[in-house]
């Protein structure tokens, strides 16, 4: 499944917003070169996380921080859990709102492993 993470540090408070995507429809036809359109992708799910929390968790190193980002509704694998905190501790580098992105494909990430 095509997947992307809209992930964005906002606000006074500089709290965390995760939105996950997916392409939920039928795929058409993969090329190695297509990747589908915005159109296709569907909001599955928006997890909002205390700024405050989120230092402190980075302060103590990314294995905590993984644990405060795997919520009931938002438990992203292993890798996918690896690449989101890395692009956190980056967005929490700088002072101002800032946001990212992370796209993939679940079968060709997980098959790199």
């Amino acid at each position: 499944m095509r997947q992307r993470y809209h992930i964005s540090k906002e606000g006074t408070a500089n709290d965390l917003v995760i939105r996950e995507y997916a392409v939920t429809g039928k795929e058409k036809k993969r090329t190695p070169d297509s990747m589908p359109s915005e159109d296709d992708y569907v909001l599955i799910y928006q997890e909002n996380y205390d700024g405050s929390a989120i230092v402190t968790a980075i302060s103590k190193g990314k294995a905590d921080l993984i644990a405060a980002l795997r919520t009931d509704n938002l438990f992203p694998a292993g890798v996918t859990a690896v690449k989101i905190a890395d692009l956190v501790i980056e967005l929490y580098l700088f002072p101002e709102d800032r946001s990212v992105e992370l796209s993939f494909d679940d079968f060709e990430l997980f098959a790199q492993t």
